[in-house]
């Protein structure tokens, strides 16, 4: 067995407790994730099974889409709502112009600090670790893209808002962030209440699975429709057809031309192609070694990874 689940991660657990489930369920060692969810959030957690983990990296610059729920008014040390409150302050008068106003400097390329407790290490150290201990690191701002900010809903519950978002964002983004980071450019505070991942790449919430149907349908053997092939991370890109001795030296990991293969304004445009044998097996990716107009194979499968185009 090899693909991706489409896991709706429930709440109150990690992403790597969804990781030991499955591999528990599956009877297999070969199981990762992309894309850590808190244990506050809920939704879409792409996991992969055998051979298909090689893919994983695929996903870490997919677009991601959330729904966040932000109290405008409280401040907490972990920017969520399982954290201390550090400060409470008057966000009766925060109104929706006000919100969207705000909202505009946080969409496009900007400068975003993670949380103090986030999964990034320094020294080996997890930064959530030193947190605890009292000890926060000072994580420097990274560039991170935010394609699309939309208020859902704003309410207001005596001096509190609970403002609803939908959040379309690349690779890096904290939601935990915009909204300290959003409190803080509104005069309020602001922490999450509820976060939900609706989409990461092709995989969306509408299609996800709940975590307990996946380990159970896992345990029965009933994987029909559960697990989608291992290339299903690399759709959007172009695809080729190799021939049974094109396959071998993909597979022995020797370069080969592809312009007679491909339409060659389409290869100088992609920085890599997927390919596949002649009986539409899913052979590997390959991408450009040099100036010789070769291409290189990376990422390579057994003969066994059958996958419709």
């Amino acid at each position: 067995m090899r693909g991706f689940l489409n896991i709706d991660k429930p709440q109150g657990i990690t992403s790597f407790d969804v990781v030991r489930q499955i591999r528990r369920a599956a009877h297999m060692k070969r199981v990762g994730h992309a894309g850590t969810l808190d244990p506050l959030a809920t939704g879409v957690l792409p996991v992969a099974v055998g051979d298909a983990t090689r893919l994983v990296d695929e996903l870490v610059g997919a677009r991601k889409r959330y729904r966040a729920e932000i109290l405008l008014g409280r401040e907490t040390d972990t920017y969520d709502t399982e954290g201390e409150v550090v400060e409470e302050r008057d966000a009766s008068g925060v109104t929706e112009a006000s919100v969207r106003a705000a909202l505009d400097a946080f969409v496009g390329t900007i400068m975003q600090a993670p949380p103090a407790y986030s999964a990034i290490k320094r020294g080996g150290e997890p930064a959530y670790k030193a947190a605890r201990r009292g000890d926060p690191l000072t994580l420097e701002a990274r560039p991170v893209v935010v394609y699309d900010l939309a208020v859902i809903a704003l309410a207001h519950e005596g001096a509190v808002a609970r403002l609803t978002l939908d959040i379309r964002c690349g690779q890096g983004f904290y939601v935990r962030s915009l909204a300290h980071d959003l409190g803080a450019a509104l005069g309020t505070g602001g922490t999450i209440a509820a976060l939900r991942r609706l989409q990461v790449g092709p995989f969306v919430a509408e299609e996800a699975i709940p975590l307990d149907q996946a380990v159970a349908r896992l345990e029965s053997g009933d994987i029909h429709g559960l697990v989608l092939p291992p290339d299903a991370v690399v759709a959007h890109l172009p695809s080729v057809s190799l021939s049974e001795d094109e396959v071998v030296r993909v597979r022995n990991g020797l370069s080969m031309s592809l312009t007679d293969l491909v339409a060659a304004d389409l290869l100088e445009s992609a920085p890599q192609v997927r390919c596949y044998g002649p009986e539409g097996e899913f052979v590997g990716m390959l991408r450009p070694k040099g100036a010789e107009g070769l291409w290189h194979p990376f990422r390579v499968f057994p003969p066994d990874t059958i996958a419709p185009r």
